[in-house]
């Protein structure tokens, strides 16, 4: 069983790793960026009879800043 965790910053919290991103794609001819907003993907292998519930406890306690961070799992 296999779980993937997109971790993002939330809307309001500024993202200097994806606004230095923007600028580098500027500087390298990219001009139609807008914006950048950068994240982190974790991928789970879980023993058999894992739930989601176990998933979003794991984001809860370790995966995810939840101050400052929001979440999504996709059980695969």
């Amino acid at each position: 069983m296999k779980a993937r965790v997109h971790v993002m910053l939330k809307n309001g919290v500024l993202d200097p790793q994806g606004e230095a991103v923007r600028h580098a794609l500027g500087a390298m001819g990219f001009d139609k960026v807008e914006g950048v907003r950068q994240g982190k993907v974790i991928d789970l292998t879980l023993a058999e009879g894992s739930s989601e519930a176990d998933v979003t406890d794991m984001c809860e306690k370790l995966l995810a800043n939840t101050v400052i961070e929001s979440y999504s799992i996709e059980m695969l």
